[in-house]
């Protein structure tokens, strides 16, 4: 087996000013070495695990990283910058860049070795010795964990550089605790996990054992990596007093703690404030706050990391409530444009099919789907109101948020009261689980007193405060929004395209479409309404659409791993997922971010401007049929891809030539690999 990492991979000066020129450059060292087939399909995974979350840490460390298909072996690569790069650390530019390249199907010895690396950047001594590394041979032989080359100075201490015995040790360390004569410990169980499973969910586990040793509390680290997992012992589970989650990716088995004070936060979190976490769970447990783990939770899904700032917690509880929201429009939507389909465009005014069905008549089938699809879009307030409190306060926050979201459905404070009703529930549970709760009466807090108090209080405040102010605002954007027409009409469709193509299904993609679900989220939407549903979907088609035609009519632009992307991107776009645009824009944001912007805003304009309908909330072109003037709504569309694609062909021309692309098959000759030494274009 080959070493990882030799001399030929370190670069002590390294002078690249950004973090993607740092990937390049330690990358062409991989590619000389035939440790990386495509540079450029390569460092295109780099930068999508690095649009994920930024790989920057405390300490001036930057760990760029990915499982990538062209990858041959298990390899690391290290940069040492004088200047320092950002790699979004919060406290400032990394000089230490450590590049892990995994194949997609490494094996456990390889990826348990890169874990245990991962562990000694938590040291101190490690990360010091590197530093003052004198050449890349000696700093090869610390980071394989080596003796050095020369002996240390007289009366100073050798560094602790062996990585795979600081593995072992670590592993030990997690089972030992200080305890002392007069009471046991405070005692934690912990998971942690990220997307790639190589190097945060270790560092993770290094910094909240060390945190916990110094803290004198007993913390068993179970960490869920791509080496696999080794379960926690269920005892140990059963004895603990608190839980941390620190994790990017669903925790595995999460049932398995549940009823315990629990603090879940980002891997990120785990790395930077394990103090801070340690502090906050020993919190919940005197206050009594037990919290039922579920399946399936992310951060994302959740209050935010330790430290974030109060946009971002806001973003991430507003995000969670669209989420849960999108299936119940996408479903509820779909069945309602089929009972149109069917029944034709009076099939709102259907009596209930509880008191006429028939059988062999196709109007009774239009108004059952109708009607099922019109429960299922009941639900679409209440299910944004409860899902925003779950954000916020996890499950306890369910009952208020769903109790108010049906108040303001009920009152017609309609989107904005949803957010509204959600934000004051889950405000209210977060109050109320500050105070402090007999023992006693802890048992019941969850089940009783949470959902009882909560819920009066949220529907006092809605019915009585903030409801009717609402329900007005509401009606006044409504009103408005119908009224436009002209220059107003189009403006407003520029703005939606705009918002679509921004972040491909982020944040600001998600607040345009549920805008526009809403308007429609009625038996008898408006024509405006309507209008506007039909301009969000049409722009939310165009970047994967255009990416596709890109890389069909200049191939040599692309890299063999866009190409392939590409083909995809066909059907994506044409199903209305926005998110087939992804790949490309994470490789080349400054080009592909803004002509996707352009193109959606054009074909949110032209929609407007012709007039096309939509009462469906999803489907792509397998919804022409329902829409209205659908011939010049396909122009739209058609008209904002050629204006992405030619916006990507021109500026992606503007920059050197991708060799790698040009030339797929070779990228492992010495020649390919010298050739690949440019400037990345800005």
């Amino acid at each position: 087996m080959s070493e990882m990492i030799t001399a030929d991979l370190v670069d002590l000066d390294l002078s690249a000013s950004t973090k993607e020129a740092a990937a390049r450059s330690l990358a062409e060292r991989m590619v000389a070495l035939g440790r990386v087939t495509d540079l450029e399909g390569f460092l295109a995974d780099v930068a999508a695990r690095e649009a994920q979350m930024p790989t920057g840490l405390d300490g001036g460390i930057g760990i760029p990283h990915c499982r990538s298909a062209h990858v041959t072996e298990p390899t690391l690569a290290f940069g040492r910058s004088a200047a320092g790069i950002d790699f979004g650390a919060p406290d400032g530019p990394a000089d230490l860049i450590f590049l892990i390249a995994a194949p997609a199907g490494a094996d456990d010895a390889h990826l348990t070795i890169l874990s245990a690396l991962a562990r000694q950047l938590m040291n101190a001594e490690f990360t010091d010795a590197l530093r003052s590394a004198e050449d890349a041979e000696a700093a090869a032989s610390l980071i394989r964990g080596e003796e050095p080359a020369e002996a240390p100075a007289e009366g100073a201490s050798a560094p602790e550089n062996t990585v795979v015995a600081s593995a072992a040790a670590s592993a030990d360390a997690t089972t030992a605790s200080p305890t002392t004569p007069d009471a046991p410990p405070f005692r934690i169980v912990a998971v942690t996990s990220c997307p790639t499973g190589i190097a945060h969910t270790y560092m993770a586990a290094e910094s909240l054992e060390n945190a916990g040793r110094a803290a004198g509390v007993e913390l068993v680290v179970e960490t869920q990596g791509s080496a696999g997992f080794t379960r926690l012992d269920p005892a140990v589970i059963a004895a603990a007093d608190g839980v941390i989650f620190a994790h990017d990716v669903p925790v595995r088995d999460k049932d398995r703690f549940a009823g315990k004070p629990t603090v879940d936060v980002g891997v990120k979190a785990g790395i930077n404030k394990p103090a801070e976490l340690i502090a906050d769970v020993r919190g919940r447990a005197e206050r009594g706050e037990i919290t039922a783990a579920g399946k399936g939770g992310t951060p994302v899904e959740r209050a935010g990391e330790s430290g974030d700032g109060y946009g971002t917690k806001l973003r991430k509880w507003l995000m969670t409530g669209v989420s849960y929201m999108v299936p119940f429009v996408a479903a509820g939507g779909l069945l309602i444009a089929l009972g149109f389909a069917i029944g034709g465009w009076e099939i709102n005014k259907a009596p209930s099919v509880m008191e006429h069905f028939s059988w062999t008549q196709v109007d009774s089938w239009g108004a059952l789907l109708f009607q099922i699809g019109g429960v299922a879009f009941g639900f679409l307030i209440p299910v944004l109101a409860g899902y925003i409190a779950y954000g916020m306060a996890d499950r306890p926050g369910l009952v208020p948020g769903f109790v108010g979201g049906m108040i303001a459905s009920n009152i017609a404070a309609g989107f904005l009261g949803g957010l509204v009703a959600g934000l004051l529930a889950g405000a209210v549970v977060l109050a109320i689980q500050r105070i402090r709760i007999p023992t006693a009466l802890r048992g019941i807090m969850p089940v009783v007193v949470i959902p009882l108090i909560s819920s009066i209080v949220v529907g006092f405040l809605m019915f009585v405060v903030v409801g009717k102010p609402i329900a007005e605002a509401q009606k006044g954007m409504t009103d408005w929004l119908a009224g436009l027409s002209g220059t107003n009409a189009i403006l407003l469709g520029v703005l939606l395209g705009l918002m679509m193509c921004f972040d491909l299904g982020g944040p600001v993609n998600k607040v345009a479409y549920a805008f526009a679900t809403a308007g429609i989220a009625v038996a008898d939407p408006s024509d405006s309404a309507m209008e506007i549903m039909a301009a969000v979907m049409a722009a939310g088609m165009v970047p994967p659409l255009a990416m596709a035609l890109a890389t069909t009519l200049r191939r040599k632009l692309f890299t063999p791993t866009e190409r392939e992307n590409g083909k995809a991107a066909w059907v994506l776009g044409a199903s209305f997922i926005s998110e087939g645009a992804i790949p490309f824009a994470a490789a080349d944001p400054l080009r592909v971010i803004p002509a996707s912007m352009v193109g959606g805003a054009v074909t949110g304009a032209l929609s407007m401007a012709f007039g096309a309908t939509l009462r469906a909330p999803h489907g792509g072109i397998f919804v022409v049929p329902l829409i209205g003037n659908p011939f010049l709504y396909l122009v739209a569309i058609a008209a904002g891809v050629c204006v992405t694609t030619a916006l990507v062909i021109v500026l992606k021309g503007l920059r050197k030539p991708v060799t790698g692309a040009a030339a797929p098959g070779a990228e492992n000759g010495t020649a390919a690999a010298a050739e690949r030494k440019q400037p990345v274009a800005a």
